[in-house]
Parts: structure tokens; C-alpha cells; sequence
């Protein structure tokens, strides 16, 4: 099995309606957005080939594949508003495996090891993350690759009947 990961740097009309399948995902909904009622978990998006286009603009992306197929997304953001811990030089990271061939085969792990890379390449000196409190699969991910938690944000997000807490957690790229 081989795992790569090439930047975005050029969507096309494919791209737009793979991510618009994972966006739209009602297994991956609960894990990829916050929701604050069981109307949001239900609402459905469509990103154009623009909007992506346009958010590449504060957002490094980069596509993951498993043996040439692509399986899911990553990417960082830099200082975002959104921090819990206000630190210039901090890289906000996402992840979404979006395709259910990628999961469980250790993609996770490598396409994190590999946006710490890049981030620390590029002089970043921190990174944060949120993470769900039910998603402890996620959760445990990250503990294996060095986040410790910061801080938690309650009510953040519904699922299953309930509001859950965004778990924020930071490593320092001196570790990687």
C-alpha cells in the first residue's frame, strides 16, 4: 500500500464534486463541521469550482491518495481568527478522509506527520487543532502524534441528541 500527497495548487470540476460528496456525507458531517441542531447536521452545501478556488487563497491544500486513489484532503490554515491560543506563527490543520477505503490504513497518521513537515518548513512555529469530544478515534490520533489539549469550547457542536465540546489541542513544531 502506498500513501502520497500532492498540493492543491489547480481544482478542477472533479475535485469540486468529490469534496461536495464528502462535505455532504452524513457519516462525515458530524466529524468535519460544527452543527448547533439536528437542521444543520441535516443541511446540504454545494461548493463551485470559484469557491474552492477562493479558498486557496488563506488555506494550504493537499490532496491524499491510497494506491493512486484519492481518498482525502488536508490542509492549514495560518493565524486564523479562530485560535483558542492566540500565538503568532500558528497553523490551524484540518482532516478529512473522506472515501472509506482510506480509513484505518494509517493515511491519518502519515498525512499529519507529513502537514507538520510543511508547516515547520515553513517557519511555523505552532500548530492547533479542534477535535469533537465523541470523536475519540480522532482524539486518540492526535495524542499518538504529540497534541496535548489546551482548552475545550462547550456547547460547540449537536449530534446524536446532544451539544458536545470542541477539544483544542497544540503541538509545537520544535517537537517534530
Amino acid at each position: 500500500m502506498t500513501i502520497h500527497f500532492v498540493e492543491l495548487k489547480e481544482p478542477s470540476c472533479h475535485l469540486v464534486d468529490t469534496f461536495n460528496r464528502w462535505e455532504n456525507d452524513p457519516e462525515l458531517i458530524p466529524l468535519t463541521r460544527p452543527n448547533q441542531n439536528q437542521a444543520e447536521v441535516e443541511r446540504r452545501s454545494l461548493m463551485t469550482l470559484e469557491d474552492l478556488q477562493d479558498s486557496l487563497a488563506h488555506h494550504y491544500v493537499y490532496l491524499i491518495y491510497v494506491n493512486e486513489q484519492l481518498v482525502g484532503s488536508m490542509n492549514y490554515m495560518v493565524d486564523p481568527e479562530h485560535l483558542y491560543k492566540k500565538e503568532p506563527g500558528t497553523a490551524w490543520i484540518g482532516i478529512t478522509i473522506g472515501e472509506p477505503e482510506g480509513r484505518g490504513k494509517g493515511a491519518g497518521y502519515k498525512a499529519i506527520r507529513f502537514l507538520e513537515k510543511q508547516i515547520k518548513t515553513q517557519g511555523l512555529v505552532r500548530i492547533e487543532l479542534g477535535v469533537f469530544e465523541f470523536n475519540h478515534i480522532a482524539q486518540k490520533l492526535y495524542q499518538n502524534l504529540g497534541y496535548k489539549e489546551i482548552g475545550r469550547i462547550p456547547d460547540f457542536t449537536y449530534w446524536q441528541g446532544q451539544m458536545w465540546e470542541d477539544i483544542r489541542m497544540e503541538k509545537y513544531t520544535e517537537e517534530i
